[in-house]
């Protein structure tokens, strides 16, 4: 065998033709089994691409819904972070809890750039939406929480002394001597 003639002796040393020249019956001539039917096997373009267009709205679906739960993770490390910064007043607890109240905030200002990427006539986003709005106000009332606890909230009585007008005098005493 000469260098470079493989099985086939073409150009090419492990080529394999696999036209079938033989006498011997081939798979066409044997029937299909009961139940096989070869349209099933040959599917038009339309089935094709609808299958793909529904697997594509069932990922967009299933993106959606990550998308929707992911402020829970954040939920969790902020409440962590709080609960690191203590209940004093002090740069790092200050911080923290703008920082909570800010997130929130401005997804919640973004639902919709968030989950325009999602949209599509098969993909309800009603919920995704929902569930994403509610993690983020959850994530905002932790924020007001903190909020509360350092006292930067005015919730007692004596927060609002400043507002009331001043007391009537009942009574005016003088000095010892009459004029």
């Amino acid at each position: 065998m000469e260098k470079g003639k493989g099985i086939m002796g073409s150009g090419r040393r492990w080529a394999v033709d696999f036209s079938d020249n033989s006498t011997a019956p081939s798979s066409r001539d044997i029937p299909d089994p009961p139940g096989f039917t070869r349209a099933s096997v040959d599917q038009d373009d339309s089935t094709v691409s609808r299958q793909k267009k529904d697997a594509e709205s069932n990922w967009k679906a299933q993106k959606a819904w990550e998308v929707a739960q992911a402020p829970f993770k954040n939920l969790l490390m902020m409440g962590f972070m709080m609960w690191m910064a203590g209940n004093t007043v002090h740069l790092f607890s200050i911080g923290i809890t703008f920082s909570a109240l800010w997130q929130p905030i401005s997804a919640l200002q973004g639902v919709g750039k968030v989950f325009e990427p999602y949209k599509d006539n098969k993909v309800d986003l009603l919920g995704p939406k929902l569930l994403f709005i509610a993690l983020n106000l959850g994530g905002l009332a932790l924020g007001v929480w903190k909020l509360n606890t350092l006292g930067l909230l005015p919730t007692h009585a004596s927060d609002w002394v400043s507002s009331l007008p001043p007391a009537q005098e009942v009574e005016y005493s003088g000095g010892g001597i009459p004029l």
